[in-house]
């Protein structure tokens, strides 16, 4: 539930992403571009290895199992020869192919912070379009707001990637009341087939978590990375007194009185909604970065990024 209250954002700070409904779509864009570009590459020092070291073929070296490791990767030889947890490495093939679902439902049309949850997913996107590219690599997405799927093909070069966030980007926002379906979703990922690769999926998981037997099915062929835009009205009700909540998906609107109770219920709420989505990623093999309209949501991208670098070299820095 959001409250529909949304006060004007003038002056976002620097780190925010920018603003796309101001009739400036090109900029915003551009924007955007050169802020990702300019701040992975400084923070990571030109040295990243992206958001997946390639689902490849070929076998590599093993080493010690870490906790988050993906089980099907044991190696069940060594760990027998040496009694100690190892999974197998594997040398990333030499062209990637990612396919981004892009949940853009109505309960993303919404923001209370230094961006809506929408200019944060299309971020997102940029990001998992830097972090992929190169070396004959291709990124393809399927987008739903709700009303209906469309689907962009997978195609390599910067002018395209370009071309597809721009894309994702002017998909028109459905109206109040129009139901979001992330089952759906992820199943339009699995059929047809496609290359084994990296299926990514951005959405803020809001609802019921009837969308995981369709994400295991997906896990079976490609790695996973969820991407999980929240909002600070998501986790928590302000203290502002009266307010009129409303859920963007079914229309229903409710006028309720913040109090410290109703306020404390409904950040447990949120809590275990949020611990039950972690849950279900988890099990489904399934990399998680959650990003905030109130946070460096860069920085984080990054924190995420060095973190599975390190797990990827055994914990080396």
């Amino acid at each position: 539930m959001s409250s529909t209250s949304h006060s004007a954002r003038d002056g976002r700070p620097p780190w925010a992403p920018p603003a796309l409904d101001t009739g400036q779509l090109e900029v915003a864009l551009r924007t955007l571009e050169l802020s990702v570009r300019g701040r992975l590459d400084g923070l990571l020092q030109g040295n990243h290895l992206g958001l997946v070291p390639g689902p490849g073929s070929e076998p590599g070296e093993a080493r010690v199992y870490q906790p988050g490791d993906d089980v099907r990767r044991m190696d069940w030889a060594v760990t027998a020869r040496t009694a100690e947890p190892h999974i197998r490495q594997t040398v990333a093939d030499r062209e990637l192919e990612t396919w981004v679902a892009m949940d853009l439902s109505p309960s993303l049309d919404f923001g209370s912070a230094a961006s809506d949850k929408r200019e944060l997913a299309v971020a997102a996107l940029a990001a998992v379009m830097f972090l992929t590219s190169g070396g004959g690599n291709r990124i393809g997405a399927v987008v739903d707001n709700g009303t209906g799927q469309v689907r962009l093909p997978a195609r390599g070069g910067a002018a395209y990637a370009r071309a597809l966030l721009k894309k994702v980007a002017e998909t028109p926002r459905a109206a109040e009341g129009t139901r979001g379906d992330l089952a759906k979703l992820l199943e339009s990922l699995r059929r047809p087939p496609r290359r084994r690769g990296l299926a990514v999926v951005i959405s803020d998981f809001l609802g019921p978590t009837d969308w995981q037997r369709a994400l295991r099915g997906l896990g079976a062929r490609h790695s996973l990375l969820a991407i999980e835009v929240l909002d600070p009205r998501d986790l928590e009700l302000p203290d502002v007194g009266t307010v009129l909540l409303s859920d963007p998906e079914t229309g229903k609107r409710r006028e309720v009185h913040t109090t410290p109770v109703l306020r404390k219920e409904f950040a447990a709420a949120a809590a275990a909604h949020r611990d039950e989505v972690a849950a279900v990623l988890r099990r489904a093999g399934c990399a998680h970065l959650a990003l905030r309209t109130d946070s460096d949501w860069i920085a984080d991208v990054v924190r995420f990024v060095v973190a599975r670098k390190r797990g990827w070299s055994g914990g080396a820095a």
